[in-house]
């Protein structure tokens, strides 16, 4: 098995915290999408609110891309 080098490991370090972020968003977001679509069906006027909530798992994506930004150039 070779070994990874800094670079290579740094960068192999950032696809992971990229792709973790990017799972972790995905399921969160297809379980809030289902929840909302059966409450907008019940309550149309509630989905300002979903609306929101269906947005905050985003952050998750951002803070694995700050990660892989700062595993890359720091």
């Amino acid at each position: 098995m070779a070994l990874l080098e800094t670079e290579g490991a740094k960068a192999l370090a950032a696809g992971i915290a990229i792709f973790g972020g990017a799972i972790g968003t995905g399921l969160a977001q297809s379980a809030i999408g289902a929840s909302a679509v059966g409450v907008i069906a019940e309550k149309p006027e509630q989905s300002s609110k979903l609306l929101t909530w269906l947005v905050i798992p985003e952050s998750i994506i951002i803070f694995g891309f700050v990660v892989a930004a700062m595993l890359l150039f720091f």
